[in-house]
C-alpha cells in the first residue's frame, strides 16, 4: 500500500475527516489493534488518566500546568475541540501549530490505512486522534501525559493505557444509552479506568457511587486517595475574577492560592488535580510552583468572561450537573441581573432538564443549533425554554445571529451567557474572543519559538497582576472589572 499523501493541514484535517462519519463505537479492539501497529506508542510515557462526568478537561489542564511548572515535559489529550482538532494536543503547555498537527498525522497515516485494510475495520476520528496523541508524545520523549477520557471509561480508546494515576473527577447522569441509566451503572463505567495495582484519586462523589468504586478498587488491588478524606478544600473566598483557595494536600499543605476561574466547583477541580499530581510525584508538591501554575490557569469555555460591556459569559454546560453549576456561578459570583440566554444542544439531551436550574435568573431567550449531525433543532430547545423558563423566546439557527441578537438586545450595561453545549460555545467564542487559546505560561518550553517564550511570560506578568488585585473589596473588584 502507498503512502497516504498527506502534505499540509488542509490534507491531515481531511484524513480524519474521512473517519468522522463512523460515530461512537465502544471498545478497545480497533484502538489496540492499531496502536499494535505503531508498535505501541502509549507505553513509552508514563500517564495521567482523567475520567468524569464533568470536569474531565479543567483537571486534565491544571494537572498538565502543575506538572509543568515543576519542571517536566508533559503531553496533554483533551476533548472535544473548541476550535480546532490542534487544539486536543499540546505539548509543554502549547497546542500544536499546524506544521507540527501535519507531521503528526503524516506519521501514522500509513500505519492507520494499513491497519484498517489488513484488519477490515475502520478507526473512528476519536480512536485516530488518540492515536495520534500518544504517537507524537512519544516522539516528543515526553516526562509524562494527560490524557482524558472521551467517553465513560471502560470502553472509550483511551482505556488502552496502563495508568500511572487514574483520576475521576465526579459522576453525574450523562450518556445514559452508553454508560446505564443509574449513577451506580455509570461510576462503574468510569471506575473502569482503574487497573491492577493502580492509584486512584477522586473528587467529590455521590454516595451512590462508592459501591462500584470500592469494587473496582478491591478488584484492581489499588490505592485510593478520596476527596474530603485524604485531601480538601479548607478555604475558598472568592477573589477577583476567581477565587483564594487553601488546599489540605495528600502530602503537605498550600495556602494562598489564586485560581482566576469562575465557580465554586472549579476549586474543587484544582484540589483533585493538585491531588492527583503529588500521588504521581509520590510526595508534596512545590508550593512556589503549585502558586505559578495555579495564578497562570485558563479554561476556555468553562464559565469564561468573553467581555464586560456587556457582560458576556461563555459556558460549555452540556447536562444537568453542569447547569447547576452554572446556575449557582450567576447567582454567587455576578451582580444580580436578569441574563440573556443563548442555548443550543445535541446529543440526546431533555433541553427541560437541562434549563430548568436557570428558573428566575435568564430574562429571555435565543435558542440556537450547533453546526454538529447531532444537534437538537433550535425548535425544540426553543419550545422547552419557554415552557421552563416562562420568558420570551426567539429561534435563531445560526449561533452567530443568536450571540449579535442577545447583545444587542443586552446593551453595555446588560449580560449575556452562552450556553447549552461545547460546541455552541465554540462557535460563540470564535466571534467574540477568536480561536486563540492563550497557553499556558508555566511550561519549560523546549525548542520553542522565541515568540511563543515571550508570550508565556507576558502571560505570566499580566496573571500575576490579577493575583494582586485579590484584596479588592465588592464594590472595588466589579468597578475594577
Amino acid at each position: 500500500m502507498s503512502i497516504p499523501s498527506i502534505n499540509d493541514r488542509s490534507d491531515a484535517v481531511a484524513f480524519l475527516d474521512d473517519r468522522s462519519g463512523r460515530g461512537i463505537k465502544p471498545g478497545l479492539d480497533r484502538i489496540g489493534g492499531l496502536l499494535d501497529y505503531m508498535a505501541n506508542p502509549h507505553l513509552a510515557f508514563p500517564i495521567i488518566h482523567v475520567a468524569g462526568t464533568n470536569g474531565k478537561t479543567t483537571v486534565t489542564r491544571l494537572a498538565s500546568d502543575i506538572l509543568g511548572a515543576h519542571g517536566l515535559r508533559v503531553g496533554t489529550f483533551i476533548s472535544p475541540h473548541l476550535h480546532r482538532v490542534e487544539d486536543r494536543f499540546l505539548l509543554s503547555g502549547l497546542p500544536f501549530d499546524e506544521q507540527a498537527f501535519t507531521d503528526a498525522v503524516r506519521d501514522i497515516a500509513w500505519f492507520v490505512e494499513e491497519y484498517e485494510t489488513r484488519s477490515g475495520h475502520g478507526v473512528t476520528y476519536f480512536e485516530l486522534t488518540a492515536a495520534l496523541a500518544f504517537s507524537a508524545f512519544a516522539d516528543a520523549a515526553v516526562d509524562v501525559a494527560v490524557i482524558e477520557v472521551g467517553l465513560g471509561g471502560r470502553l472509550d480508546a483511551t482505556n488502552v493505557v496502563d495508568a500511572a494515576v487514574s483520576v475521576l473527577t465526579g459522576v453525574a447522569m450523562d450518556h445514559m444509552s452508553y454508560l446505564g441509566d443509574s449513577i451506580t451503572q455509570i461510576a462503574g463505567e468510569k471506575a473502569a479506568i482503574l487497573k491492577d495495582g493502580g492509584r486512584l484519586v477522586t473528587g467529590p462523589l455521590p454516595p451512590t457511587a462508592d459501591g462500584p468504586i470500592t469494587a473496582a478498587v478491591a478488584d484492581t488491588g489499588s490505592r485510593w486517595f478520596r476527596f474530603g478524606d485524604d485531601f480538601r478544600v479548607s478555604t475558598a473566598i472568592q477573589a477577583v475574577g476567581g477565587w483564594s483557595v487553601d488546599l489540605e494536600g495528600i502530602y503537605a499543605s498550600y495556602s494562598d492560592l489564586y485560581l482566576p476561574l469562575h465557580g465554586r466547583h472549579q476549586v474543587d477541580n484544582l484540589a483533585t488535580a493538585a491531588a492527583a499530581v503529588e500521588v504521581f510525584l509520590e510526595g508534596p508538591l512545590d508550593e512556589d510552583a503549585l502558586r505559578t501554575a495555579t495564578t497562570t490557569a485558563t479554561s476556555p469555555g468553562r464559565l469564561e468572561v468573553a467581555d464586560r460591556h456587556p457582560l458576556i459569559l461563555l459556558d460549555g454546560a452540556h447536562n444537568e450537573e453542569g447547569f447547576h453549576g452554572l446556575a449557582t456561578t450567576l447567582t454567587d459570583e455576578f451582580p444580580p441581573q436578569r441574563w440573556n440566554l443563548v442555548v443550543g444542544m445535541r446529543g440526546e439531551r431533555v433541553p427541560q432538564d437541562l434549563l430548568r436550574p436557570l428558573q428566575g435568573l435568564v430574562g429571555a431567550v435565543w435558542a440556537t443549533e450547533p453546526d454538529d449531525e447531532a444537534a437538537i433543532a433550535a425548535a425544540d430547545v426553543a419550545a422547552a425554554a419557554a415552557e421552563v423558563l416562562d420568558v420570551p423566546v426567539e429561534t435563531m439557527p445560526a449561533v452567530s445571529d443568536a450571540v449579535d441578537a442577545a447583545i444587542a438586545a443586552a446593551g453595555a450595561e446588560g449580560a449575556v451567557v452562552v450556553a447549552g453545549s461545547l460546541y455552541v460555545v465554540g462557535e460563540a467564542r470564535s466571534d467574540l474572543v477568536g480561536e486563540a487559546v492563550r497557553p499556558a505560561a508555566v511550561h519549560v518550553r523546549y525548542e520553542a519559538p522565541i515568540g511563543d517564550a515571550d508570550l508565556a511570560i507576558e502571560d505570566a506578568d499580566l496573571a500575576i497582576e490579577d493575583a494582586d488585585l485579590m484584596d479588592l473589596d465588592e464594590d472595588e473588584r466589579w468597578d475594577g472589572e
